[in-house]
């Protein structure tokens, strides 16, 4: 992977701070990816910000503070014991606590791990909170596992991190494969082992012990309010407009729900085996029920809805859009998909999920003109709304699911219009991946400068 362009100038330094990074932390290539992306576009800053360069914060920016490594045994329902691994990238507290997701899933290895954790640092700055950015997970997968199996591996897990966490150092929440159950396991072990209530410890809580309501919504929610206001800068709405989403987790679910609450029609949802197309408008319920409760298939959404049609593989962005939401997982939204939602006239396209488009397919939807949202302003809500939660357990409040709404709401305009404001400034209008990423980084690095060097 090379800069997209030959280096000069301010192009010469981070072309050299990334070659450095690739020697470094070889076949990483999705932290490579995300490097770069946010190297590429600091170039007219380090013009105007000599000291950034003089203080090495690029080069600090892209190593972790803390990355651990650790190995997690635990005992199936035969018996048998199981080997997993367990990671815990502390990426950067020069804002707050690191704050980010635990992920388990077998992809999962450290490069993925650092991947996430980089993206937390802009995304986490961009929300206004004071949180760091951080990230872990396991390569454990929790498909096919009772909930015994699960409780037991979640035990082990936290037996290990529970040494690195805290209100004041670490807050991990819950990402693919880790939800409320697995969150509830592991707060329970941390409990336990600590002999202490501390709430503000993990976040994405149930709601009888710390929990925030629109918590569990909250990145499907800011997805659309992000869409939203890209939209609403164009002249435009969500009303009557058809809505493709990937994926059918949590986030995709609940982007269906609040693009449905604001007029849209969400024609399509996806999951790794396949995708269904209702043209009635996908029964959110339904697929809520398929997932979460039943942890089915997709395919299964058409036995209730004989209208509807299911189609193993494929490609969901096949389907005839003009708003795009990929909400499953990085890299799925490719530049041959791309073309054909170009095709179709999509006018919008925002990342509910983390880097789920690739470089060339993004270069595409911009020279398009389309909206493109990427996942580091377009997904925030998640992590904004889990320092909302830590905010309520500091105070011993519980604030209403509309209260909490609101505030969603609102952090999502102020994202929005924060990298809408950049973008100009830097000479990108409508640009919100340069946005994004210098809004992000102006914040962390002026902040690691007044730090010192740490």
């Amino acid at each position: 992977m090379t800069l997209s362009h030959p280096p000069s100038g301010e192009l010469r330094l981070t072309a050299d701070v990334f070659a450095a990074l690739v020697a470094r932390d070889p076949g990483q290539d999705v932290f490579h990816q995300a490097a770069l992306e946010v190297l590429e576009s600091l170039e007219p800053v380090l013009a105007r910000r000599s000291d950034y360069v003089a203080h090495r914060v690029l080069e600090r920016l892209c190593e972790p503070e803390r990355q651990l490594l650790f190995r997690v045994p635990w005992v199936d329902d035969a018996g048998q014991v199981r080997v997993n691994r367990g990671f815990r990238v502390e990426f950067n507290s020069a804002l707050g606590p690191y704050k980010g997701g635990l992920r388990f899933h077998p992809s999962v290895n450290l490069g993925i791990v650092k991947f996430l954790g980089f993206e937390q640092i802009f995304k986490n700055a961009l929300t206004g909170l004071s949180i760091g950015g951080g990230k872990g997970g396991s390569d454990f997968d929790p498909k096919g596992r009772s909930d015994a199996e699960i409780m037991r591996f979640c035990q082990s897990f936290m037996t290990e991190l529970h040494r690195h966490l805290g209100e004041n150092t670490d807050v991990p929440a819950g990402d693919i494969g880790v939800g409320g159950r697995e969150i509830g396991y592991l707060f329970g072990q941390y409990k336990r082992i600590t002999n202490r209530y501390e709430s503000g410890v993990l976040t994405g809580k149930g709601l009888n012990w710390g929990g925030s309501h629109v918590r569990t919504e909250a990145t499907g929610y800011g997805t659309v309010y992000f869409v939203a206001e890209m939209l609403a800068a164009r002249g435009l709405d969500l009303d009557g407009r058809r809505v493709v989403i990937s994926g059918s987790g949590n986030v995709a679910v609940h982007a269906a729900r609040k693009a449905r609450e604001l007029g849209a029609k969400v024609v399509a949802l996806s999951d790794s085996g396949g995708y269904v197309v209702d043209e009635d408008g996908v029964d959110v319920d339904l697929v809520r029920e398929i997932k979460e409760i039943r942890r089915g298939r997709i395919k299964e959404y058409t036995q209730a809805r004989p209208g509807a049609r299911y189609v193993e593989g494929g490609s969901v962005w096949d389907v005839p859009c003009t708003v795009a939401l990929p909400c499953a997982t990085q890299n799925e939204l490719d530049e041959p998909a791309a073309r054909t939602l170009l095709g179709h006239g999509v006018v919008a396209v925002a990342e509910g999920a983390n880097m789920p488009t690739t470089p060339r397919a993004v270069r595409l939807l911009h020279e398009a003109g389309v909206a493109f949202g990427p996942g580091k302003a377009a997904n925030a809500g998640g992590v904004a709304t889990s320092a909302l939660e830590m905010r309520q357990n500091a105070s011993r409040e519980a604030w209403t699911f509309e209260e909490t709404d609101r505030r969603l709401a609102a952090i999502m305009s102020g994202i929005h219009s924060t990298c809408r404001a950049t973008a100009e400034e830097f000479g990108a209008p409508g640009n919100y991946v340069v946005g994004a990423n210098i809004a992000g980084f102006l914040k962390v690095a002026d902040t690691m400068l007044d730090l010192g060097v740490i």
